[in-house]
């Protein structure tokens, strides 16, 4: 029932389709051994989520830390976008453009903006506080407008990358 979400969510923090299989069939061959544990039972898109976010990080912790800074201490940083570059961006730019936000802000953008959770399931399913989700989503939406505003390696806005994007 939730196959669907789940690996769109995983597509979207991995990038890779075998990446985002995998980390979708580890979180229900969790849920089948240890799904019996949940009491709520209305909690279950929930405990998937948050399941499946947790193997992303496991996974990702093994190669990468992620920095994490706060939008205040870098807002002088951030470039202002115009509404024309913003209104250009298609589909398949903007999910380039995703695929290189940093992890942490990725999550969120995509459990909020695709799958339509609320910041009190984002900070349940991702385990931090709902302040910091406002922090990510913020921060996220300003590394995605840079992204789309800037062209990386020669690439012209709005093209999608030609190899795995960075």
């Amino acid at each position: 029932m939730y196959y669907q979400s789940l690996y769109r969510f995983a597509l979207g923090l991995a990038g890779r389709e075998n990446e985002a299989w995998d980390l979708t069939q580890q979180t229900f061959y969790r849920w089948a051994t240890k799904g019996h544990q949940l009491r709520d039972k209305s909690k279950v898109k929930t405990w998937l989520f948050t399941t499946l976010h947790r193997e992303f990080l496991n996974s990702r912790r093994r190669g990468n830390r992620f920095p994490q800074v706060e939008v205040d201490s870098v807002a002088h940083e951030l470039p202002s976008v115009s509404p024309d570059a913003e209104a250009a961006a298609d589909g398949a730019t903007v999910r380039a453009a995703l695929s290189r936000v940093a992890d942490p802000y990725r999550a969120a953008l995509l459990l909020f903006y695709l799958e339509d959770h609320s910041y009190a399931e984002i900070a349940e399913i991702l385990d931090i506080p709902a302040g910091t989700v406002m922090s990510r989503l913020s921060r996220g939406k300003a590394m995605l407008r840079e992204l789309l505003a800037d062209p990386v390696d020669g690439q012209q806005p709005g093209e999608p990358c030609a190899e795995p994007c960075s």
